[in-house]
């Protein structure tokens, strides 16, 4: 494969923002006017956990975590350009996310993805993750799967 790169960065990096901007778009399309009720929920403006992937030089994909609890982080923003998927990409980048959590002393992972996302939900199962009940702000969202995963 081409030059592959995975940078641990912040939210604060332009690329990553560009990404955000292409997956919301995705899920805007995906999901039309219900995506709008997720907006709140992935706001990106503080982030310390983001990684970049590149390839050959170019921004293709990105994710980052956030504190969820004492010990657990959420993964969030996971998104690979559509032109650059079927690459173990994402893979790749939620084991590089995961190590990063583990390495700051966490122990298990939530996430949430929607029904639509059926690319995200085969990723997270491959993964290892295992559903749960829908916590916090996606309790009682019909469209919302969550995921649970001790990590190692």
């Amino acid at each position: 494969m081409a030059m592959t790169k995975f940078v641990r960065t912040t939210s604060e990096n332009a690329d990553f923002r560009n990404l955000i901007n292409a997956l919301d778009d995705d899920l805007y399309k995906r999901n039309g006017e219900a995506q709008l009720q997720y907006r709140q929920y992935n706001q990106v403006d503080s982030i310390d956990h983001v990684v970049v992937v590149y390839v050959e030089g170019k921004p293709v994909g990105c994710g980052c975590y956030k504190r969820f609890d004492a010990q657990t982080v959420e993964m969030k923003r996971m998104f690979v350009l559509p032109e650059m998927r079927g690459k173990q990409l994402a893979a790749r980048m939620l084991q590089e996310l995961e190590q990063w959590a583990v390495e700051e002393g966490n122990i298990a992972a939530v996430l949430e993805t929607g029904r639509r996302q059926v690319e995200a939900i085969r990723l997270y199962t491959i993964a290892g993750y295992s559903l749960t009940e829908n916590y916090g702000q996606y309790i009682g969202m019909e469209e919302s799967i969550c995921y649970w995963k001790e990590l190692k």
